[in-house]
């Protein structure tokens, strides 16, 4: 059965794709998406005469209504789940935003409203560093907060980055599209997609067959900054799409957290300045964003285990355990480095490694313990 009031709101965005707030307005205005369509004719009358645009556009609903039946169809055929506005699953982290889309389109299991939500998103050109912060990261809230929800764009970088460390450590992802649910972009990250769909899923305000155009992916950026409690940005240049969602999360009353990285290094410039800014909390860790949030932890960490019974460590590894079995006492990231002579990528990625063979935990401030 055709719900001809979701066919009316996806009229809408077909014909006003970037007035998501003027519909949003007229529609508590009129009511419904239907009274709408039924003063179609007479909108110049009802509406101020800077809005007229918008009038003259929604006169022209009767052209979409064929196009939006059919992707009601399409969608019903595909398990694709079309929520709008004010419609008990859709996310009401974004239905705050005053620009949410009326209508969204979502594939997968995820669940769009979990207590804790978390957008990380970054450069497209990551380095190591940045791709082993973000499996740092995921490894962490499963082990901590393991219903955490993370959200980024599936674009090449951080993005794919954050996405797969998430399937790896069981945690639910949701990659936020430019386009329609019938593609993936970039179609290298195809087979991860069809994984996210068995631990999260897939989501976009755009139909199936909408173009890859680059203006999409600057409006995706709102979402993926509205739909979450917090952002995370881990590495991004002095100019990039990550600044640009930080901006937007900054308007919805978001957190911004970034991670620092080595000075002078491009792939970090944004983050430190938006650390060196106040724009955005420093944090090197999962925990850090569950401290500054102020989120309840539900920790399942095993009992830890006797040094001895790990794998054999290499040269970088041991170098950090024998730093802070000489120490006597824990060291903090800054004092590593000092000790160890090393930039800060290294350590991180390091302690990194023997975090996940269980050899060390972080405790607030960056302070790394040697367990055992």
């Amino acid at each position: 059965m055709i719900d001809q009031e979701l066919i009316y709101m996806m009229a809408m965005t077909r014909l006003l794709p970037l007035a998501s707030d003027k519909q949003r307005i007229l529609l508590q205005e009129l009511g419904s998406a239907t009274a709408i369509y039924e003063q179609r004719y007479h909108l110049r009358d009802i509406l101020s005469k800077s809005a007229w645009r918008v009038a003259d556009a929604l006169a022209g609903m009767d052209s979409e209504l064929e196009r939006c039946e059919m992707e009601l169809h399409y969608a019903r055929s595909h398990r694709i789940r079309v929520l709008a506005l004010g419609d008990d699953g859709y996310p009401t982290r974004l239905a705050e935003a005053e620009d949410a889309p009326l209508v969204i389109y979502a594939l997968g299991n995820a669940d769009l409203n979990p207590r804790h939500v978390v957008s990380v998103v970054g450069t497209r050109r990551c380095t190591e560093y940045g791709r082993d912060m973000c499996r740092k990261m995921a490894a962490d809230f499963a082990r901590l907060l393991p219903g955490t929800l993370v959200v980024s764009g599936l674009a090449y970088g951080i993005d794919i980055a954050a996405h797969r460390a998430c399937l790896e450590s069981g945690l639910p992802t949701v990659g936020v599209l430019a386009h329609g649910l019938d593609q993936v972009y970039p179609r290298l990250h195809r087979q991860t997609a069809i994984d996210m769909l068995r631990q999260g899923g897939l989501l976009t305000e755009y139909m199936s067959y909408t173009r890859t155009d680059k203006l999409n992916f600057v409006q995706r950026n709102r979402i993926v900054a509205a739909m979450a409690d917090a952002i995370v940005i881990v590495e991004s240049p002095s100019r990039g799409g990550s600044l640009i969602t930080a901006s937007l999360a900054f308007g919805y009353n978001r957190d911004v957290f970034a991670v620092p990285g080595r000075v002078g290094d491009a792939c970090s410039e944004g983050c430190n300045m938006l650390i060196r800014k106040s724009q955005a909390q420093l944090v090197s860790s999962a925990d850090d964003i569950i401290q500054a949030m102020r989120w309840e932890t539900e920790s399942t960490t095993a009992p830890p285990c006797q040094t001895e019974l790990f794998p054999q460590l290499n040269a970088d590894e041991a170098a950090v355990v024998d730093a802070l079995r000489q120490a006597g006492a824990d060291l903090s990231l800054t004092m590593l480095g000092t000790t160890l002579q090393w930039p800060v990528s290294k350590i991180m990625s390091t302690t990194f490694a023997l975090e996940m063979k269980g050899m060390l935990s972080m405790l607030p401030g960056n302070t790394y313990h040697l367990k055992g």
